[in-house]
């Protein structure tokens, strides 16, 4: 397993690199923030002194090489905002993120098993097709478009709820509201799909004729061997609700890394974007070795052979095979 875990982390590191440069070079095409942070009437001589002082009057690659160095030494910059350390103003938003990407997760989780086992006791059912439609639904409904309409019919029309912020639990319905549609859609189908073919296996025919009940059946054998596809997918829905919150989090005005990305690239504060990016890129690449980790430990069967028994197979391997005496 810490073979398994140090190649992970080896193939993972390049395209942890090419992130990096690719927010590098990108941020810099949205503009001088000189143009920003002057005034309009500012001489050229203010222009290069705002430009020596945040070290943009470096070429490129010397900047870039300048980044690079300071992120071995875990020195992300400054912001040109506030002056503040980009990296400590991204670990401040980052929590929030996690929070509400967590709370959707484990709310779509429960959700979707709830419905996905209910439409797999009947396959092609009312129940079935009734949770089919329900799910196909939330899939396809833009997260930009459910939060806007959510805005105007639950905070607008009917005040139930506040229309942006994160000051008490009713802030939290709309947001985890819009987020949670499309990895419930998704789950639903991927949940339904394992059950089906876990109910049909023959140790499921065994409990039964032994007198387990239905509920019993579907909880403690079922659904145990159908929790490993669905790790995998939630997993990687997970992922992407860390990606897909920046929208939400801009439209519901939440203190996540998302809205303070979409703000730092308006603002054009290079320093705080890279460090967004860089620490969004770690979390999910730290998600993507826990996921692989958890599937193994539920499914035997895709653990990697220890390099005891590798070696031990390749002994067997080598030991000639001795024929029958005539």
């Amino acid at each position: 397993m810490l073979t398994y875990l140090r190649k992970r982390i080896v193939s993972s590191a390049l395209p942890l690199v090419v992130v990096i440069v690719g927010v590098f070079a990108l941020a810099r095409l949205t503009g001088n923030p000189a143009s920003l942070y002057l005034p309009l009437n500012a001489t050229d001589q203010m222009r290069a002194d705002f430009a020596a002082r945040n070290g943009l009057d470096q070429p490129l690659l010397a900047q870039m090489a300048d980044y690079f160095g300071g992120v071995l030494q875990l020195d992300f910059g400054t912001s040109l905002r506030t002056g503040e350390s980009a990296a400590a103003m991204a670990l401040r938003a980052f929590p929030a993120t996690l929070q509400l990407a967590a709370t959707t997760m484990v709310l779509a989780i429960v959700l979707a098993v709830i419905v996905g086992s209910w439409a797999a006791l009947k396959p092609n059912g009312v129940a079935d097709r009734i949770s089919s439609f329900i799910s196909m639904a939330a899939a396809s409904i833009p997260d930009f478009w459910l939060a806007i309409v959510g805005i105007w019919v639950f905070a607008i029309t009917l005040g139930w709820v506040p229309t942006s912020g994160v000051a008490g639990a009713a802030a939290w319905v709309l947001p985890i509201g819009t987020l949670v549609m499309r990895p419930f859609g998704a789950l639903v189908q991927v949940v339904r799909g394992a059950m089906v073919s876990a109910l049909a296996e023959p140790y499921i025919k065994l409990a039964r004729s032994k007198g387990a009940s239905q509920s019993r059946v579907v909880t403690r054998h079922a659904l145990r061997n159908a929790a490993a596809p669905a790790l995998t997918v939630a997993g990687d829905l997970t992922v992407g609700l860390v990606n897909g919150a920046v929208v939400v989090e801009t439209i519901f005005g939440w203190p996540g890394i998302g809205k303070l990305m979409i703000d730092s690239i308006l603002q054009r504060d290079f320093a705080v974007l890279q460090a967004c990016v860089l620490l969004t890129a770690l979390a999910i690449f730290v998600l993507n070795i826990v996921i692989d980790l958890l599937y193994a430990l539920l499914d035997p069967r895709v653990r990697p052979a220890s390099a005891a028994s590798r070696r031990a197979k390749a002994r067997q391997a080598a030991v000639p095979v001795q024929s029958a005496p005539a």
